[in-house]
């Protein structure tokens, strides 16, 4: 059966500000397993998590030994506190374990906003951030880390691709898009105020509600293995080309599929915006986002398609180069 979901979840939680989407550990126990080798001596911060609450955090304190972690933060607002933020630091060490399963937190000055100068001290002390944050401040979000010359892995959604500046950062080869996307993510806890909205909303075994958006992913600066894969080129231009249009106002064609791709085109080409979840920057090369030659949408006979990229595929010989490389 196919999955029918409420796509304007999020948008509404976006313009209501209402961000409280919290993780499920299936969805962190799923993406995770591919990362691990490169947590090893690493500092770790989740920096938008309710420490006690957070399944992020209770995930790095259970492989805290066998990742080899050298140290885990997590920051967050405290409703139960006045509205001051708590802090938490795991080192390994017997007492911080023995405080962490007691629910003892250390309060912050400020409010656990991750733009504060006091989250941004703690910032500093980290290799990685590993969270959900916030989507009405995404943007915002993302250039701190980046400004920061910080690794991240974070859940997002779809519609981050379309930033500027984070479409820069994935253009750039800076960020790109982890492994789980859309149906890989099962779903969200809201708390008790939020409207379970879509079909497949629901209340789980633990009691919790569940929103299922299939509107997110993960977008990561960490290397996987996934990212220096080819796609497979099996369709052909010649012979086809009636299902590959050329655009009104663009040297190129549409192509609908990311599947699609024919093997015997080196021109640009306008593909669907969840090619990114394949990208293979040896493999191709992003030139620009949406546009045509003359600043506008692109143009099919004068209709425009969905949101396009707009690539060209890098010849034999700079695919051998950049993979050897």
């Amino acid at each position: 059966m196919s999955r029918i979901v409420d796509r304007s979840l999020l948008n509404k939680a976006k313009k209501n500000k209402n961000d409280e989407f919290y993780t499920q550990r299936v969805d962190i126990d799923r993406e995770l397993q591919h990362y691990g080798k490169h947590f090893r001596g690493k500092t770790v911060y989740c920096n938008t998590d309710r420490p006690l609450e957070s399944n992020f955090v209770r995930y790095f304190y259970d492989h805290f030994q066998s990742w080899g972690l050298k140290r885990l933060i997590a920051t967050g607002c405290t409703v139960e506190d006045g509205g001051r933020g708590s802090y938490f630091s795991y080192t390994g060490l017997e007492e911080e374990r023995r405080a962490f399963e007691a629910g003892e937190m250390v309060s912050l000055r400020g409010d656990g906003d991750f733009r504060s100068a006091e989250c941004i001290e703690l910032l500093n002390e980290a290799d990685i951030v590993v969270t959900n944050p916030p989507y009405s401040l995404l943007r915002e979000f993302v250039q701190i880390m980046a400004g920061n010359r910080k690794d991240i892995l974070i859940i997002a959604t779809v519609n981050a691709i379309t930033y500027k500046h984070i479409f820069k950062l994935i253009q750039n080869g800076k960020v790109w898009l982890g492994v789980g996307l859309g149906r890989a993510i099962s779903g969200f806890v809201v708390p008790d105020h939020y409207e379970l909205y879509g079909t497949e909303a629901r209340i789980n075994d633990k009691g919790e509600r569940i929103v299922s958006t299939n509107n997110s992913l993960w977008l990561t600066t960490i290397g996987i293995a996934k990212r220096h894969e080819d796609i497979l080129l099996t369709k052909t231009y010649v012979g086809n080309e009636d299902e590959y249009p050329h655009y009104d106002n663009l040297d190129g064609i549409n192509v609908n599929k990311t599947q699609n791709i024919p093997s015997d085109w080196f021109g640009l080409m306008g593909v669907p915006i969840t090619f990114l979840h394949k990208h293979n920057p040896e493999q191709f090369e992003i030139i620009k986002f949406r546009k045509g030659d003359d600043g506008k949408d692109l143009q099919i006979q004068g209709k425009a398609p969905y949101f396009r990229i707009v690539i060209r595929r890098k010849t034999d010989t700079q695919h051998e180069l950049t993979t050897a490389s």
